[in-house]
């Protein structure tokens, strides 16, 4: 990889699939990310070493359902923290908190275990895109609702457009993304 750009080798392997789920959009695919191992390592090591001083680290990494375990989990082992899942309503099953947010077309819940985290605790929030901001929003406020202190929310995929990063910003929520694509 010498001097190639991090960002653009990452961007170069996620696919763009166009008119899904509808027409119109332009689906920002990760999965090729995974499925390369030296892409993979790339990926897990860019956050990684972000969060790997005092001062950034978290107590715990939290990831949404779904994609968002597949980065939290290994982010967190790397960083020797725990991970915790927030996931789709009815998924867990000992007692939670549930935050419902609004869709595009209706709304959804996303559920945490009410042991999950410990007031005060430093927690990264991580999904693999930002769309609308509706699922990080309501994982950061699941979180808060604990008494836990979201540091920053982190995803591989921004789409500034659909206004989701500027919302979550808004709402004082530090976000680090590592590739925008403008055009949805």
């Amino acid at each position: 990889m010498q001097n190639v750009n991090v960002t653009d080798y990452l961007r170069d392997h996620i696919r763009t699939v166009p008119d899904w789920p509808a027409p119109g959009v332009q689906f920002r695919d990760i999965t090729p990310l995974l499925q390369d191992a030296k892409v993979f390592r790339v990926l897990i090591d860019v956050f990684v070493h972000r969060y790997m001083d005092a001062a950034s680290r978290p107590d715990v990494v939290a990831g949404l359902d779904a994609r968002g375990f597949i980065l939290g989990a290994v982010i967190a082992y790397e960083l020797g923290v725990g991970f915790i899942p927030i996931r789709k309503k009815g998924k867990l099953p000992f007692t939670t908190v549930e935050e419902t947010y609004e869709l595009e077309y209706g709304s959804a819940t996303v559920e945490l275990h009410t042991d999950a985290v410990k007031a005060g605790e430093r927690v990264l929030l991580i999904d693999d895109l930002i769309a609308t901001g509706g699922t990080m929003m309501a994982g950061m406020k699941l979180l808060e609702k604990l008494g836990a202190q979201v540091i920053e929310a982190a995803a591989i995929v921004d789409l500034p457009e659909l206004g989701g990063s500027a919302k979550l910003r808004a709402a004082g929520l530090k976000l680090h993304t590592l590739i925008d694509f403008q055009g949805v």
